[in-house]
């Protein structure tokens, strides 16, 4: 199959966006993981949305480790799929947290867009610059 020229830019593109979404996530998630256990259990609280109202401490901590590693491995290319599986979770978790605050559509749409960018991630890969591909071995 020949290869169209508008592919040749498409692993530096997904480099680009890993790069700028994992610097972002992980300047996010940093102050929540920093923030304790008073912070965790308030992020935490976000999971009675869907029903969980248990253990908010320790959801609220997931929540900032899905941000801050998930931001890392974003950044790097490592573990790509399941990073954008968790961060896919999590801002499921803030839109609906922003649903049912009553902010609106406008208030979750930057949860809601960043969740179908992570899903969108979930089929494309994180492209041929990425610490997991220097592990393979060559074909």
């Amino acid at each position: 199959m020949a290869q169209n020229s508008s592919d040749n830019f498409r692993d530096q593109g997904l480099l680009f966006l890993r790069v700028g979404l994992g610097i972002m996530f992980i300047m996010h998630g940093l102050p929540k993981m920093l923030g304790g256990p008073e912070q965790w259990a308030g992020l935490g609280m976000a999971m009675a949305n869907l029903g969980i109202n248990f253990a908010p401490v320790f959801w609220g901590f997931m929540a900032a480790f899905a941000e801050l590693v998930g931001g890392i491995c974003l950044l790097l290319g490592f573990m790509f799929r399941p990073a954008c599986g968790l961060l896919t979770f999590t801002m499921i978790v803030a839109a609906l947290f922003h649903l049912k605050k009553g902010d609106g559509i406008m208030g979750a749409s930057h949860a809601i867009e960043l969740c179908i960018v992570f899903l969108g991630l979930i089929f494309i890969g994180a492209g041929k610059y990425r610490i997991d591909g220097l592990f393979k071995k060559n074909k």
